[in-house]
């Protein structure tokens, strides 16, 4: 069984935050792209530029934990008032350190039963 967790949110863009939030992201990707326990950071838009999918994966819990902690200290306020959440699915097996962090977010859990990943 693999130790790596993975989530997926789904933001909607306040009125008038898509320039600060895009320029936001370039800084969050160059901070976060020095993460050693960041398997996979990336970014989704919608066509019309109003729906953002996060998609993020970890080498283990305590990667996410790091990088949780260094995000909001970073860039949690500046990132919650461009955004409203509308979906965080968490997709593996958090530590216990890590779900009292994810269930700040409204977390749903999905536990790996089956398949195989490729690199």
């Amino acid at each position: 069984m693999s130790a790596e967790v993975s989530w997926q949110v789904g933001l909607e863009l306040k009125p008038g935050q898509r320039g600060l939030f895009l320029a936001l992201t370039e800084e969050m990707v160059e901070v976060t792209r020095g993460e050693a326990g960041t398997l996979i950071y990336e970014r989704f838009v919608s066509e019309d530029g109003e729906a953002v999918w996060v998609y993020e994966r970890y080498a283990d819990s305590a990667a996410a934990v790091a990088h949780l902690r260094m995000f909001a200290e970073k860039f949690g306020e500046r990132f919650a008032s461009m955004v409203t959440r509308k979906r965080f699915t968490v997709f593996g097996s958090p530590s216990d350190e890590l779900r009292s962090i994810l269930d700040g977010f409204d977390a749903t859990y999905l536990a790996r039963f089956a398949g195989f990943s490729r690199r």
